[in-house]
């Protein structure tokens, strides 16, 4: 089974300069835990979650219209790509302790997300379970 079968889509995004008051209220909006961010071009350039958000307010004075997403989020992207094997993308988010994977088409357009839910829920109770296992690990 291929990953864009059971991907989520379409992707709620947020460009680099928007607050994370933003970013905030569209996760609330669209009941999702991360957005991707992209450029002026529209390029994926950083992810920022829920967390992320917390922990970049916690120690800050200022309020978070003057915090731009691209100062919290996680600028090292990982992701897979539309076309391959589920089993390729759990082993992609294990080695690189993710829950939720961005999904490009060979072109490098977000064409939609994965999370270890979807591998559940419509793939693989074990291949999820196993690939969560290896998140969770310490390293």
């Amino acid at each position: 089974m291929h990953v864009h079968q059971i991907m989520s889509r379409p992707v709620k995004m947020i460009g680099t300069a928007e607050s994370i008051g933003t970013a905030a209220g569209l996760m609330r909006q669209f009941a999702v835990g991360v957005l991707p961010v992209v450029n002026p071009q529209g390029v994926v350039v950083g992810i920022v979650t829920d967390r992320d958000l917390i922990l970049g307010l916690a120690w800050r004075n200022e309020g978070p219209l003057a915090v731009s997403v691209d100062t919290v989020m996680t600028s090292k992207v990982v992701y897979g790509h539309s076309d391959q094997m589920i089993e390729e993308i759990a082993a992609i988010m294990g080695d690189n302790q993710v829950r939720r994977l961005p999904i490009l088409d060979r072109s490098g357009l977000m064409v939609g997300i994965v999370s270890i839910g979807d591998i559940a829920e419509n793939a693989s109770e074990k291949l999820a379970g196993e690939t969560l296992g290896e998140i969770v690990e310490a390293r």
